[in-house]
């Protein structure tokens, strides 16, 4: 009888769709990236988390391009990034000069995501906290 139960509470919570403060990072990875008035501007496609303290210190958003051709990587301080509901993607709050403007690299350019330095001026531009994960 109490397997039973068990069973009518798992089925009913599968049929209920729960939304959640957490998020793995593999379905953070592909998740567009809008602006605040609407309008996709391209993806999340990677996150970077501090090894130690297990913080995101920025996320690279892949913007531009067709198939892969052209694409642009922008580096940008997670915490610019706000989560919508209503839109299921990330709103960045930047114009399109700002994004002219910002740090970024070619798609085929090589880039050491994990060197802390190149962090300094990412935060800089955004005018955001400097990161180090402590």
């Amino acid at each position: 009888m109490q397997i039973h139960s068990d069973q009518a509470v798992h089925t009913a919570e599968k049929a209920t769709p729960h939304h959640h403060n957490l998020i793995a990072s593999d379905r953070v990875e592909g998740t567009p990236v809008c602006r605040a008035g609407g309008g996709k501007v391209g993806t999340v496609q990677r996150l970077m988390i501090d090894k130690v303290s297990g913080n995101v210190a920025y996320a690279v958003l892949t913007f531009g391009g067709f198939l892969g051709f052209g694409q642009k990587h922008f580096p940008i301080p997670w915490s610019r990034l706000r989560y919508d509901l209503a839109q299921e993607s990330y709103v960045v709050d930047l114009t399109d000069e700002e994004l002219s403007r910002a740090p970024s690299y070619q798609a085929d350019e090589e880039f050491d995501w994990g060197d802390r330095s190149k962090e300094i001026v990412i935060h800089r531009y955004y005018r955001t906290p400097q990161y180090w994960g402590i």
